[in-house]
């Protein structure tokens, strides 16, 4: 029988794994880590308790304090409900194309929600994290919390998801499909797996108009940024927390394909996923659909 937890926060991470059964995978085996299991519903919930946690162990936040975060996905979900459990405020600059039912989940938990422009870039007075960042340094007893930068981000995924992913597999294991949004899941699992397991690689998947599969190409960002409706991943910019060198291929993905995975993975397997995860999952039978020799692939319901 499973162990009874001493609170919610215990129950972030050990995710199920699941392997896909009715979809076409080509030669390869396809398995999704369901990080839809942790309680605040995503793969946040982990860097949202590492990046509180290594704050409070570094005397960066204080009793009653203010936590502050730009995010554009469930990073916010993931640090309402750590804040909410520790008992600090928590302020939230969201862009305006972030799913209403997210911020009604957000507000419920008592977070407070700044909303802003999603059509503006880094260096705007309107991007929200340059709001989220000017915020913190008028709000006395807060801390910024910066997931792009924050290094107990990938530690997160370097010390849980990835050995998760290893045990789970068996150490049977050849890629990983995964997105960036702030960088730290790729970057986690490429320190862990590069230290590991040399031999798996990692793959990007990447929504239309993000200007990250063009730097894993050619080194380079694409000089133009696009816009995209699927939230939480992709970027206009490298952020500090994403090391691209861990990344040995790269997939685009459009909004359209993206929506049309998440549906046929609800239809044909009985799981529930959101846009990014449409995103992976189109990725990730691309890239297994190309392959002339089985492989074992894992991806996530982020």
């Amino acid at each position: 029988m499973p162990e009874v937890h001493d609170n919610i926060l215990a129950m972030i991470g050990n995710t199920p794994m699941v392997r896909i059964n009715r979809m076409d995978t080509g030669a390869c085996e396809l398995f999704l880590k369901l990080e839809s299991q942790n309680p605040g519903g995503s793969i946040k919930d982990r860097i949202g308790l590492s990046m509180i946690s290594a704050a409070e162990r570094e005397g960066q936040i204080q009793p009653g304090g203010t936590l502050i975060e730009a995010t554009a996905g469930n990073t916010g979900l993931g640090l309402a409900l750590v804040a909410a459990q520790k008992g600090y405020r928590m302020l939230l600059v969201i862009p305006d194309k972030m799913s209403q039912d997210k911020i009604f989940h957000l507000k419920a938990l008592g977070a407070e929600v700044v909303m802003t422009r999603s059509d503006v870039g880094k260096g705007h007075p309107d991007y929200y994290q340059d709001i989220a960042e000017r915020l913190a340094a008028e709000t006395p007893n807060s801390f910024y919390v910066n997931q792009f930068a924050n290094p107990a981000n990938p530690l997160a995924h370097e010390t849980t998801t990835g050995p998760e992913i290893w045990e789970q597999m068996q150490g049977r294991l050849d890629h990983v499909v995964c997105g960036v949004g702030s960088g730290g899941t790729i970057t986690g699992l490429g320190r862990f797996f590069r230290d590991k397991a040399p031999g798996v690689q990692m793959v990007l998947a990447d929504p239309a108009g993000s200007v990250l599969a063009e730097a894993v190409k050619t080194g380079t960002p694409a000089e133009e940024v696009g816009s995209w409706l699927v939230e939480g991943i992709g970027e206009d910019f490298i952020p500090p927390n994403c090391d691209l060198s861990l990344v040995s291929d790269a997939i685009t993905v459009t909004d359209k394909q993206a929506f049309n995975a998440a549906r046929d993975l609800l239809a044909m397997e009985g799981i529930l996923a959101g846009s990014s995860s449409g995103t992976l999952l189109a990725a990730a039978l691309e890239f297994c659909r190309r392959q002339s020799e089985p492989k074992r692939v894992v991806s996530f319901v982020c």
